[in-house]
């Protein structure tokens, strides 16, 4: 597993507190598979390992960014599918999103322009 400092964020945990917010404020909460196709009208590309994307799940709820729990028995028996595992993000990591997204733009900010549109190199 890659090493991180600590308070920061891998892109695919920043990817899943985006499009967890958008799923969470039209439906509540929101579950893996929800997400990856989320993910994937997001980005344009398609999970290769769903596998990946339920590691950084748990991981992220085992930090605190993000609260799970499972969905209703019931509800699962009377659609005929196996439970969901729901997601919330919490107010950790709604700070950790805007925290990455600063050091994202602050970081773009210092990379100077080299070449600039309309500009030609001989």
């Amino acid at each position: 597993m890659a090493r991180r400092r600590p308070g920061t964020l891998f892109p695919i945990e920043v990817d899943i507190l985006q499009s967890g917010l958008t799923l969470q404020a039209s439906e509540g909460s929101f579950y893996g598979f929800a997400l990856a196709k989320q993910l994937s009208s997001h980005d344009g590309f398609a999970l290769t390992a769903h596998g990946t994307l339920y590691k950084a799940l748990s991981r992220m709820a085992e930090s605190g960014i993000l609260e799970a729990s499972w969905e209703d028995p019931a509800s699962a028996e009377s659609e005929g599918r196996p439970r969901r595992r729901l997601y919330t993000v919490t107010a950790e990591g709604s700070r950790a999103l805007v925290r990455a997204q600063a050091e994202t733009n602050r970081k773009e900010a210092n990379v100077p322009r080299i070449a600039q549109t309309g500009a030609t190199f001989a």
